[in-house]
Parts: structure tokens; sequence; C-alpha cells
């Protein structure tokens, strides 16, 4: 049987006051770190490019053979390739590959090792025994050699089919984590209390348990998503897969092949998909230790 309580109007008004103070407070944390503010544009420029940034290009660049390695200029702001195609371009349409893929695969880590670690840390410990051992297994399995493997029956053509085997071999971390923090908060007084008032596992879970939980899988979440850009530029970088598609693991990859790492020419082709990984990386890192000291006031800087 579910019990609801009903809140007088004073004490529901004191308690959207003071979440609205929260949100006050935590609003102004952020803007005082003008690193934060950058962190937060950057991603969403980044979000943009891969979302609108193809459409603004033909599906097949144009090649300029007269054009090889020319230097940044107003035609072409970031230089050309080996080919001649504006480098700028390239990054623009290779964005979405990488980030669609590892948005993909951080949605399957977010609902795969959430919902294991919360089931592992709360229910009866034959069921989660059972969901650990699953785990353990996941993180028992090299996540990057099997993409090896898989790539020489799998083109991996589509961001998404990308996405999907990195999110299947990539949950058991965050499902560990989780099921550790669920461990602690199912000895709290507020999880006797729901406990007491006859609450269901389930909606003492989502609704106890997985709130005060968000802030922790968000941060860990995003670490998780660096990874992943990393694993599928890296795949693509060492030749391991065929570049059907345009991403900025093939521009390294072709940046290497072609010598621009022997040559100044090809200098701003062969930097510029390194320096929007390096900045991708910079801007999640900085947004998961916001939300850190968002949450834990024993590391705000006041």
């Amino acid at each position: 049987m579910t019990t609801s309580i009903a809140l007088p109007p004073e004490q529901l008004h004191q308690a959207m006051q003071r979440s609205r103070q929260r949100s006050t407070r935590r609003w102004r944390l952020f803007i005082s770190t003008p690193g934060r503010i950058a962190a937060s544009v950057i991603i969403v420029i980044f979000t943009l490019t891969a979302v609108a940034g193809p459409y603004l290009y033909p599906k097949n660049l144009p090649i300029n053979p007269h054009n090889i390695y020319a230097p940044p200029s107003l035609a072409h702001p970031l230089g050309t390739d080996f080919e001649g195609t504006d480098v700028l371009a390239l990054l623009v349409t290779g964005s979405r590959y990488v980030l669609f893929a590892a948005a993909v695969a951080a949605v399957i880590t977010l609902g795969v090792g959430t919902v294991a670690g919360l089931a592992a840390g709360y229910y009866s410990r034959l069921t989660g025994s059972a969901i650990m051992r699953v785990t353990d297994f996941v993180l028992a399995v090299p996540g990057f050699p099997v993409l090896v493997v898989l790539a020489t029956i799998w083109q991996f053509g589509s961001p998404l089919a990308m996405g999907f085997v990195m999110g299947v071999f990539g949950w058991g971390g965050i499902a560990r984590a989780v099921r550790a923090q669920t461990l602690s908060l199912r000895e709290r007084g507020f999880v006797e209390a729901a406990h007491g008032l006859g609450l269901s596992g389930r909606r003492i879970i989502f609704t106890e348990v997985l709130p005060n939980l968000a802030p922790y899988i968000g941060m860990n979440l995003m670490l998780a998503i660096t990874a992943f850009i990393y694993t599928e530029v890296g795949l693509f970088f060492l030749g391991l897969v065929s570049y059907s598609t345009s991403n900025w693991g093939v521009m390294l990859f072709q940046a290497f092949q072609a010598g621009a790492a022997t040559s100044t020419r090809g200098l701003a082709y062969l930097l510029s998909p390194l320096i929007c990984i390096l900045l991708i990386t910079i801007s999640l890192v900085t947004l998961a230790n916001a939300v850190d000291e968002f949450f834990n006031p024993r590391l705000r800087r006041i």
C-alpha cells in the first residue's frame, strides 16, 4: 500500500522557496568561474556544429589539387589538406560521427549502468550478486580489442553502430560506482522512513535514491564520454576501421599517411582535430568538476 503525505500550504511554500534559493546559489556559483562558462559555450558550439554543421556543406567536399596545404586565409580559415579540401569543412562534417557515437554510447551507459547499479545496491544479496557477476564480466572484457576484432566484420560506417558497441561494453564502471553509492544511501534515515511509509522498492529507488545520485552519475557520465571519444578516434587513427565516413580520427590517420607530421605546411590540418578533441575533453572535465562542487559544499571555494 502506498501512502502519500500532503504538506500544509505554508510548509510547501517554504520548501519551494528553499529550492529556489539553492538553485540561485548554484547558478551564482557557476557564473562566478569564467572557465565554466567557457566550457559550457564550447560544448554548445560543438553540439550545434554536429547537428547543423554538415548541412552547410555538400556530401562530397570539393577537391582542388592546385591548392594543397594552403595556409589559413579568408577562403580557408584553417587551410586545406593534402587534396586541397577545406580543413574547416572536414572538421564540421566529421564532428557529427564522433559526437553522435559518443552520445549513443553515453545514453546506453547511463541507462544500463544506472539501473544495474541501483538494483544491485538496493535489492537482496542474491539479486545484487547476480547483477554484479554480469557487471564483472563486462568489466573483464577489454572493450578496445573487442572493437578491433568486430571491425574486421563490421565496417562501423554508422555512428549508431559504433556508439552501440561502445555502450554495451562501457556501462560496467558506472554500474559498480552507482552500486557502491546505493549501498551507502540504503542505510540512510530517509530511506528507512520511506520503508516505514510503505513505499514500494521501485518508488524508493527512483524517487528517493536516484535523485541523490544524479550529480554523481552525471559527473561520471561526462568523464565516460571523453573515453568514448578517445576510443573511436583511436580506432580510426590506427587504421583499424574502414574509413568510409569522415570524422576526426580519419583526418588524423590521413594526415599522418600524407606526411603532415613531417611538414610544417600540413600543421594546421594535423592539429585541428587534436585541438577539437582537447577542447571537448577540457570542457567536459571542467563541467564534471563543477557538478561535483555544486552538490558537495566541502569543495566550494568560498
